[in-house]
């Protein structure tokens, strides 16, 4: 049995904190009882312990992880909320300013925390479009292929502003076959 498919109850002998018992499956970890060492989180990923006793959850039944994932994915498609974004700390607290050709005109100042929340807004705005066009019902497979094609352009457009991100994980990503 693979290890990312046990369920609550399950028993392991994980190689450093010995016997446990599986108590919660997460959508990227377990939860897990150790007798010698207490709760631990493992990664589902992790495959280096033995399956003494696994028990599969019945095929009807829902995960705590697949309830997540699925509650995820509907916020994500249905709202207009965004996930946290850090801006990279050496960025926090500066200034953006544009400066104009013409001397005679002012600079326009912008901190660059509010340049860089109204750059998340338009990525976030970006991905539910991208999914509105992949759940509409009226468009064929050819026009859904088209409009995501202008939006990877558009996510490529947008990979100058990568250096504001704290983590490469947010980076925008345009299309790598050029």
């Amino acid at each position: 049995m693979d290890s990312r498919y046990l369920s609550i109850g399950s028993r392991i002998k994980h190689p450093e904190f010995g016997d446990g018992v599986v108590i919660q499956v997460k959508s990227q970890t377990f939860l897990i009882t150790f007798i010698s060492v207490g709760i631990k989180e493992i990664s589902r990923n992790f495959n280096a312990f033995e399956i003494i006793d696994g028990t599969e959850p019945p095929e009807d039944m829902l995960s705590f992880a697949e309830v997540e994932k699925t509650l995820i994915n509907v916020l994500r498609k249905f709202s207009d909320l965004h996930e946290k974004v850090d801006l990279a700390p050496k960025y926090q607290g500066g200034m953006l300013i544009i400066k104009a050709a013409d001397p005679s005109l002012k600079p326009k100042e912008v901190p660059i925390d509010v340049f860089f929340n109204k750059i998340v807004m338009l990525r976030d705005r970006l991905r539910v479009l991208e999914q509105r066009i992949n759940a509409h019902e009226k468009l064929s497979e050819e026009e859904k292929v088209n409009m995501q094609q202008y939006i990877t352009r558009c996510y490529g457009s947008l990979t100058t502003f990568n250096i504001l991100f704290k983590s490469q994980d947010d980076h925008f990503v345009g299309d790598k076959s050029n």
